[in-house]
């Protein structure tokens, strides 16, 4: 058995009481490039694919979720910016689902102990119940 680096996960898997956004969807900055001559850090770039990287800071419903669980990256490889799905509550935070979400298990240092943590990533955002829950088959 083969397992890849970036594991398919359905969106119902990693958020099984919901995901909300807070805020909008960013670019992911280069911190390894200098800073342009308009004082403007570049756009990370995906080596592998070479498209540009963005951002959206997620807020995971779950009750059960650790504090520090709560928040989590979601990362999109796009040539443009991914539109964010209109918000129709009265709430501040937009809920979401995400297609195509994919993790990567990593050791996450910044603690009093080492621990695993998940980068996700998404091929697309919608809103609830109008994008197809793809994952692990």
């Amino acid at each position: 058995m083969t397992i890849q680096k970036r594991i398919p996960l359905a969106h119902s898997a990693v958020f099984p009481s919901g995901a909300y956004l807070k805020g909008g969807i960013e670019p992911v900055l280069d911190f390894n490039s200098p800073i342009g001559p308009d004082g403007v850090r570049p756009q990370s770039v995906e080596k592998e694919s070479g498209l540009p990287m963005w951002q959206a800071t997620v807020l995971d419903a779950d009750p059960d979720a650790a504090k520090r669980d709560t928040a989590v990256t979601v990362k999109f490889l796009s040539k443009t910016q991914p539109v964010v799905p209109a918000n129709k509550t009265p709430f501040p935070w937009t809920p979401i689902e995400f297609a195509g979400l994919t993790a990567l298990p990593y050791i996450d240092e910044t603690g009093s102990r080492p621990r695993i943590a998940w980068s996700f990533r998404a091929d697309g955002i919608f809103a609830p119940g109008s994008a197809v829950d793809k994952g692990a088959a």
